[in-house]
């Protein structure tokens, strides 16, 4: 029988519980310790797993010699610091998104975790989903076509954030997703957005990716709307996918319609586009928590010494285009060029270069499944 990995997860807040839940229920895994600034929080957190111990002080898990991981779900100025004391103490180190505040900070973690032979990851839960993979399937296997444009729009009233801005929240999920379908980097970025309700915070963005070939993304993030919306439309040459991870069953809808232009004309009287409707597809997705599949994979890779699939390079990647649109956003929405940056930069974005150790049905040590996605923020 296999010694159970000893993990510690920091940060009762939002997140954290959903992490603490998980891994304890995972049989490879102990939950050995959590962690809170707050008596209050761990007092309730500790009725929730009352076998756990709890901690207010965060150096008392790095001195532990016990404890194999850290996971770190705090606030986005504390993952850098946190990451690298939990490196340097010799821990596996997984960190919520995003990765940390600047793309030099996650250098200096990525080069830590090689250096110290640590397995580094970054929590981009909607990868480890269901509805994700079977997107890429479909994409991968040109059921759609040639990709031309992606939209997402992940709106809700709240929960405002006074540390980052409504894109570093709410948009490394879709970048994480846009990249990973994608299978590229975006060569420039642009993004517009107010803030109306904390002065120097955007609770409202529209950032665009512009990709090779003409295609392109918009991203649409929003602390202010007053439905929750969750959804994500691909639109292909020969078909188009509409993803709502609001919806409980039919989360992922293929569209049979595409829009053709006549191959040669001699008039303008001539010329008419060809619309072609077809059915709508609904392809059946077994149900199950990618948290659970995410957490699990982390225990894999640190098991099997294996590199994870959001491992820090792909964190870096969403890092890298969060502070470009930083910057456009300050420039009043000027795109910002990425080509021209020195990130030792790989136009193949890592999303699609680690796809294939992604855990699969039946793969991992207890046997998780494929998931499906969950409503995250």
């Amino acid at each position: 029988m296999k010694k159970p990995i000893n993990v510690g997860v920091v940060g009762g807040g939002y997140w954290g519980p959903n992490l603490m839940r998980n891994f304890r229920a995972l049989p490879d895994c102990r939950l050995r310790v959590i962690c809170d600034l707050s008596e209050d929080r761990l007092r309730h957190l500790r009725s929730l797993y009352p076998e756990v111990p709890g901690e207010t002080k965060f150096e008392n898990l790095l001195s532990d010699p016990e404890l194999d991981a850290i996971v770190i779900a705090t606030s986005v100025k504390s993952h850098f610091p946190m990451a690298k004391a939990s490196l340097l103490a010799g821990k596996h180190t997984m960190i919520e998104k995003p990765m940390a505040a600047s793309t030099a900070q996650c250098e200096e973690l990525i080069a830590l975790a090689r250096e110290k032979g640590l397995v580094l990851m970054v929590g981009h839960t909607f990868l480890y989903s269901a509805p994700v993979r079977k997107i890429k399937e479909i994409v991968d296997s040109n059921e759609i076509g040639d990709i031309r444009y992606i939209s997402a729009r992940r709106l809700n009233l709240g929960l405002f954030q006074k540390d980052i801005n409504v894109t570093w929240d709410l948009a490394p999920h879709d970048i994480s997703i846009i990249l990973y379908i994608m299978r590229e980097l975006p060569h420039s970025i642009n993004c517009r957005g107010g803030a109306h309700i904390t002065p120097g915070v955007e609770d409202v963005t529209s950032m665009s990716l512009h990709f090779s070939k003409e295609r392109s993304a918009i991203i649409q993030s929003s602390w202010l709307d007053p439905r929750k919306i969750r959804e994500m439309t691909i639109v292909g040459s020969k078909r188009m996918i509409v993803y709502d991870d609001i919806q409980t069953q039919e989360k992922i809808k293929i569209f049979d319609v595409r829009v053709d232009r006549p191959p040669h004309y001699d008039t303008f009287a001539e010329f008419h586009y060809a619309y072609h409707y077809g059915d709508i597809h609904c392809p059946y997705i077994k149900q199950d928590e990618p948290l659970k599949t995410e957490c699990q994979h982390f225990l894999d890779c640190i098991g099997q010494g294996s590199v994870p699939m959001s491992n820090g390079e792909a964190g870096m990647e969403v890092v890298q285009i969060l502070e470009a649109s930083s910057e456009s956003l300050k420039k009043h929405g000027a795109p910002v060029d990425l080509t021209a940056r020195d990130y030792g930069r790989n136009t193949t974005a890592p999303f699609s270069r680690m796809g294939d150790q992604v855990p699969h049905p039946g793969h991992g040590q207890n046997g998780a499944g494929t998931p499906t996605a969950e409503a995250r923020k």
